[in-house]
């Protein structure tokens, strides 16, 4: 039996891994649909040899951003769907635990569904723990319309907040098996992705009031981290000493470190931004 599920591959460049992403999908649900940006690899030609369907996306500078727009318009005749980035893949034990829930009645608007993290070619099994609101009922579930247009580092996605379910957390579940994030990509990109994403959170920290609204849309850690004092070393102690990344060895260590680093680019960033700030004609 298929998932009543159609998969959204939201992508730009993801040759190196799209075909793992499409693989752990194709035939287990009504339809994988890559929604492309663009790309100048073999992306949408290995995406199609496997079966997916190929959607070009092209932004307007305006909302919708991209995910939202996949819930507009892609396979909208079928409620429930469910994003993978290139770089994720579905687990054999999540299509499982997934089958058994379409196989009674829902009443969840969203699931949010763990990351099975994977850093320095290893699979993290402590540290920090990512949840994301990645399983929809697009009828009952949107991603908010934020003022972060001016905003740089995050162009046509979504930033670093949830979808909104109708009903708030009590139509949300979680579910217990991971969508494993494996990055093929060499490790170069993961720095280069997460210098945009500084940019973005930078800008959000002079602009509190847009600051105040994505932090709404939070995962409950999320909202919390906002308040954290000493951010970067704040980070490195949750990690690597109170969610015993250290049992990761070297790249728990590493992991630990470069998310520590991503939160000192964004205080460094957000003190030069302010400085600019000051500096300007009244």
């Amino acid at each position: 039996m298929k998932l009543p599920v159609v998969v959204a591959i939201p992508t730009k460049n993801e040759a190196e891994n799209i075909a793992a992403a499409i693989r752990s999908v194709i035939g287990h649900v009504e339809a994988v649909v890559v929604v492309d940006s663009h790309s100048t690899d073999d992306t949408c030609e290995i995406a199609r040899s496997l079966g997916a369907e190929v959607v070009p996306y092209e932004w307007d500078g305006r909302y919708p951003k991209k995910k939202q727009w996949c819930l507009d318009h892609v396979r909208p005749g079928t409620p429930w769907m469910l994003f993978l980035d290139g770089d994720e893949r579905m687990s054999p034990e999540l299509l499982a635990e997934l089958r058994y829930v379409f196989s009674q009645p829902l009443k969840a608007a969203a699931f949010d569904i763990p990351l099975g993290y994977w850093f320095a070619g290893r699979r993290l099994r402590y540290g920090y723990t990512i949840v994301k609101r990645a399983l929809l009922d697009r009828t009952r579930c949107h991603f908010p319309v934020l003022d972060d247009l001016d905003a740089p580092g995050m162009g046509e996605q979504e930033g670093h907040y949830q979808p909104v379910a109708e009903g708030g957390a009590s139509a949300v579940r979680r579910l217990k098996s991971p969508i494993e994030h494996e990055d093929l990509d060499p490790l170069r990109t993961w720095f280069d992705r997460h210098n945009r994403y500084s940019d973005w959170e930078a800008w959000l920290e002079v602009h509190p009031r847009v600051k105040e609204s994505i932090r709404k849309a939070k995962t409950r850690q999320g909202q919390l981290f906002h308040k954290a004092p000493l951010k970067p070393l704040t980070s490195f102690a949750y990690a690597y000493l109170y969610k015993r990344g250290f049992l990761d060895g070297l790249a728990g260590l590493d992991y630990a470190l470069a998310m520590s680093f991503y939160r000192w680019q964004i205080g460094l960033k957000t003190r030069e931004l302010k400085a600019r700030q000051a500096r300007r004609p009244a």
